[in-house]
């Protein structure tokens, strides 16, 4: 009983480590458009600012912010600013489905099972990640965000580099 209480504390640690951490390059691959128009990588956004969302279809908080992020997205496209969805832990069909109820003008990828999650080291969804334009990581946002969280924490950190 005590060797599996043991495992189950060092696996709950050693997941942490593989968060990836402020200032540390973002995990990258490129990947299919959740709309099977073609792939993308978040590399292929490099001098820009990524907010990278991973979310699913199932998550209610995801419900919640989806609106949040395209209103961000269509404020802030012109100032060099690219918001970026991957769905994951999901079938495409009903990330699709999703989309079609809450509809985003920015690029939505698809990640296949726990991937992608896994590379980020997540503990759930949704999870945010302020991408800066030489692709390392700004900000983490564990849990969705609202306009308020955008604007106050995730703006200024665009606005202090620039």
């Amino acid at each position: 009983m005590l060797a599996l209480v043991g495992l189950l504390i060092f696996g709950l640690l050693s997941k942490g480590d593989a968060r990836v951490k402020v200032g540390e390059p973002i995990p990258d691959k490129r990947l299919p458009l959740l709309d099977k128009s073609g792939d993308a990588a978040i590399a292929d956004y490099r001098g820009r600012w990524v907010l990278v969302n991973l979310w699913a279809s199932w998550c209610t908080p995801c419900r919640e912010e989806a609106p949040v992020l395209e209103r961000f997205a269509q404020r802030h496209r012109r100032d060099g600013v690219t918001v970026l969805g991957i769905n994951v832990q999901d079938n495409s069909d009903d990330a699709l489905a999703f989309l079609r109820s809450y509809p985003t003008t920015y690029p939505q990828l698809r990640s296949i099972g726990n991937e992608r999650s896994s590379a980020f080291g997540t503990t759930g969804v949704p999870e945010n990640f302020l991408v800066d334009p030489h692709g390392r990581l700004a900000l983490l946002w564990p849990g969705p965000v609202d306009d308020r969280d955008l604007e106050e924490q995730m703006i200024p950190i665009i606005e202090e580099s620039q």
